[in-house]
């Protein structure tokens, strides 16, 4: 019997059993690695979903917190209706709503504040911060943002009150409305609408072109909105009528707020927050042979010239009447009155002449053409009117008591930026008589121009024209036209923009 191997199988058992101890240790402690890590993910994860749903609870309750501030605005009687006129009361409003579950309790609280945007003393919107915090994750809060305005005219592209005929050579860019019908030939890429279900179209000056030539439509009934364009699946009517006299600009308020605080331009005087700028001069109020001409620069100041003399000529237009006027388009002779600089807390121009306009505007700037007599002034676009910034930060609102003429002498492409209403009149450039004789024989090289590009919107109360056809073509005019809406304006306009409505509703909502 050899012993030495019996020794050694003897002892090599025990050596098996350590071998597998270390083995079953090393199962738990990797099992017990993973556990834990499962385990730490599942933790992690019950945390995270508590997270989410505490802060899907923050912005609910933080949209409660704007809904009822905005119910607070509309119905506390306490600041005497100056709330949202000079601001009066909003900051003395509950800075916390608490947000209650009928069947569950409280749900958490929202920290509001408002802080009212103002121009001459008067509010143009309030923006409302509402910091929503949820009872079961006081440590996500969130954060809404919202402005609280009337809705702007700048959410349209084209706004009219009468019937109006846009041809195949326009192109536009954003909404177009008429409350009362409307012929579209062009191309857009958003609603066209009309106030009306039907309109009806004849060959008449003051129609819609139906003559039943080729492309004209046979005279008759029609659609509240027809027309030969391919955009049809964007058409709707009849849908609400926009109110042309509520939203209609309160031109006294605007007179006194410019002779306090903004620049005036009074029959004889200009003045800047009531300090005279130059000197006085003979009257050019009343009359569509004077005015004033404003130059605007992109340092933020106005070139003030008065006109004291102007071309006339025998022109054919809209304007409420149909058929032949004289008219007095173009600039003659005039004298500066002096650089005026626009005061950055009251933006606001007031001319009670007939005004002519250009240049670069800097900032948000509103210019209003009225006369609070018997005469109603018009507003000339004379030339490029161009911002100095495109960031949001400029924007211009021109507001004729009258109408918004195009003028004769202008670029052969124009481009205007800007939100223009005509209040009572028309928008257009008139039909000019090629060599009438009555203008110097240069002049009537301007008669046609190639194209006219208006990015902002446009507002107006009757029907004019851009492109007067007599056989084919237009013969007097611009030959195309591009209108594109400005859709940063519609949430932040200039001073005073007319609205579309006369409630105020949250706009502008965003998460910060």
């Amino acid at each position: 019997m050899n012993y030495p191997d019996i020794f050694f199988l003897y002892r090599s058992r025990p050596s098996q059993a350590g071998m597998t101890t270390l083995l079953v240790v090393g199962f738990m402690a990797v099992f017990m690695l993973i556990l834990g890590t499962i385990t730490s993910y599942a933790f992690q994860q019950a945390k995270y979903g508590r997270a989410l749903f505490a802060r899907e609870q923050a912005l609910h309750i933080a949209e409660a917190g704007l809904e009822n501030y905005r119910w607070l605005i509309a119905h506390n009687t306490s600041a005497g209706g100056t709330m949202m006129t000079t601001g009066a009361g909003l900051s003395s409003l509950p800075s916390t709503y608490a947000v209650s579950d009928p069947e569950g309790g409280a749900v958490g609280n929202a920290t509001l504040s408002a802080s009212p945007s103002l121009q001459c003393g008067a509010v143009q919107w309030a923006d409302i911060t509402s910091v929503g915090r949820a009872a079961t994750g006081v440590g996500f809060p969130q954060t809404l943002l919202a402005r609280y305005m009337k809705r702007s005219v700048a959410e349209y592209a084209f706004l009219y009150n009468s019937m109006v005929w846009f041809g195949s050579t326009n192109t536009g860019v954003g909404p177009y409305h008429s409350n009362s019908g409307m012929r579209m030939d062009g191309s857009t890429n958003s609603t066209v609408t009309a106030g009306v279900s039907q309109v009806w179209c004849d060959s008449t000056a003051a129609s819609l072109g139906c003559n039943g030539v080729s492309p004209n439509p046979a005279a008759g009934w029609k659609s509240g909105v027809f027309g030969n364009s391919l955009t049809t699946s964007l058409w709707q009517y009849p849908v609400s009528t926009v109110d042309f006299s509520g939203m209609a600009v309160n031109f006294s308020s605007l007179k006194g707020y410019a002779q306090t605080a903004g620049v005036m331009l009074n029959p004889t005087s200009v003045t800047r927050a009531g300090v005279t700028q130059g000197s006085s001069f003979s009257s050019v109020s009343a009359s569509d042979t004077k005015g004033f001409h404003l130059i605007f620069k992109s340092n933020g100041t106005v070139d003030v010239y008065r006109v004291t003399a102007t071309n006339g000529d025998t022109i054919y237009s809209y304007n409420g009447v149909d058929g032949w006027r004289y008219d007095y388009p173009v600039i003659a002779s005039e004298s500066l009155v002096a650089n005026v600089s626009v005061p950055s807390g009251c933006t606001l121009i007031y001319s009670q002449a007939k005004t002519w306009i250009e240049g670069t505007v800097s900032g948000k700037v509103t210019l209003i053409a009225a006369d609070t007599g018997s005469y109603v002034p018009d507003i000339m676009l004379n030339n490029n009117i161009t911002y100095a910034t495109t960031d949001g930060t400029t924007g211009f609102t021109a507001v004729a008591e009258g109408s918004l003429q195009v003028g004769l002498v202008v670029p052969d492409t124009l481009s205007l930026r800007g939100i223009f209403v005509a209040q009572t009149g028309a928008y257009g450039r008139d039909y000019y008589y090629p060599s009438s004789g009555y203008l110097p024989a240069e002049y009537y090289q301007y008669n046609t121009r190639s194209r006219l590009y208006v990015t902002g919107s446009l507002v107006v109360n009757q029907r004019g024209g851009l492109c007067w056809v007599s056989g084919v073509g237009c013969t007097s005019g611009f030959l195309a036209r591009t209108n594109s809406y400005d859709r940063v304006l519609a949430f932040s306009p200039p001073p005073f923009t007319p609205a579309v409505t006369t409630d105020y509703s949250l706009v502008l909502w965003r998460e910060q």
